[in-house]
């Protein structure tokens, strides 16, 4: 007797979709000017110049973690770092910060003309998201915790919607940790939060548990989303990476999502460090083509790797592996 299983929809391998890069891990402590315990998950933008900014979360070796700018012409090699901590923790100013900030994610809004640094704040309460604005990554304007803990993996959408800025986050509540948006008029104060896409249940990859990847990526499609599912298993948490697509001008809408992961734990440094069997990006930078992509990622909570693909196949996969609301509530 054999056993159909008709919801099974897998067309193509995931295994060139992103490209680990020949140079990985591209950062590890050992590269830092000044003395640390580890770096990774990094927020990252292209500069006017068209080099590369990576803000990256270092912990010291206290168990604290500040934000650090490293910048390259390639993407790839010749860092330059920051001889210090670019932005530190300010317990005193900002007492959610006082066990420290993480997890960096950077949106350039051309309405401000600066960049919008949505990161975790997190002190006794627990994890909360807060902002902060710069035009050059050497001054900040803080905004404070603008969500509330227990919310994290949190990015801000480049443009208004009907007059209102937008937020992806990761709140944890009663009805579980997933991925939610809210819109404000002035960046401080947020209402309207409605879940964006719900992590499954069981045994899938992503039960349980999502969170935002990288900042979504506008493509003529709609946003194209990366995000975390986190499988809990025998020996711990395990971390992949996989895909969804949304409206633009309605985020909140979920248009397509992938069954599988396409992204996970495979080479030495993603599976030994800190925090074993980890992925996690937090950034991105598209190439001039419009299409190469390329993702910043912490691996085991110990360094920072790159992965590059394209757009164009992100989309194709999606296309060939993903479901829509008219197959199944795939956001819900």
């Amino acid at each position: 007797m054999s056993l159909a299983i008709d919801s099974v929809h897998y067309i193509d391998s995931t295994d060139s979709l992103l490209r680990r890069h020949p140079a990985n891990p591209i950062l590890t402590s050992k590269d830092w000017p000044y003395r640390i315990n580890s770096v990774f998950n990094a927020g990252a933008t292209l500069l006017a110049d068209g080099s590369t900014l990576l803000l990256c979360r270092v912990e010291d070796r206290r168990g604290l973690s500040h934000l650090c700018a490293a910048r390259s012409v390639n993407g790839v090699d010749g860092w330059n770092i920051d001889p210090s901590p670019t932005l530190m923790p300010d317990p005193i100013g900002y007492p959610e910060e006082l066990w420290g900030i993480e997890d960096p994610r950077i949106t350039y809004v051309p309405e401000l003309e600066q960049y919008a640094i949505a990161y975790t704040s997190y002190a006794k309460g627990g994890p909360g998201v807060s902002l902060a604005l710069t035009k050059d990554f050497r001054t900040f304007e803080r905004y404070g915790v603008i969500m509330s803990p227990d919310d994290k993996d949190a990015a801000l959408l480049p443009y208004r919607i009907d007059g209102l800025w937008a937020l992806i986050h990761r709140p944890m509540t009663t009805l579980g940790a997933h991925i939610w948006i809210s819109y404000s008029p002035d960046l401080r104060h947020w209402g309207s939060h409605r879940v964006m896409m719900e992590a499954r249940k069981g045994a899938w990859w992503d039960a349980n548990k999502i969170g935002l990847s990288c900042p979504p990526i506008e493509t003529s499609r709609g946003l194209l989303m990366l995000y975390h599912g986190v499988k809990q298993t025998a020996s711990g948490c395990l971390y992949r990476v996989g895909l969804a697509l949304f409206d633009i001008q309605k985020p909140e809408v979920c248009l397509l999502r992938g069954d599988s992961w396409i992204f996970g734990p495979e080479a030495d440094y993603e599976h030994g460090g800190d925090v074993h069997d980890v992925v996690f990006p937090c950034g991105y930078t598209l190439h001039p083509d419009g299409d190469t992509i390329n993702i910043y990622y912490g691996a085991a909570d110990s360094c920072i790797a790159l992965a590059q693909g394209s757009v164009r196949s992100l989309l194709n996969w999606l296309d060939n592996n993903g479901k829509t609301n008219e197959e199944e509530p795939i956001c819900r």
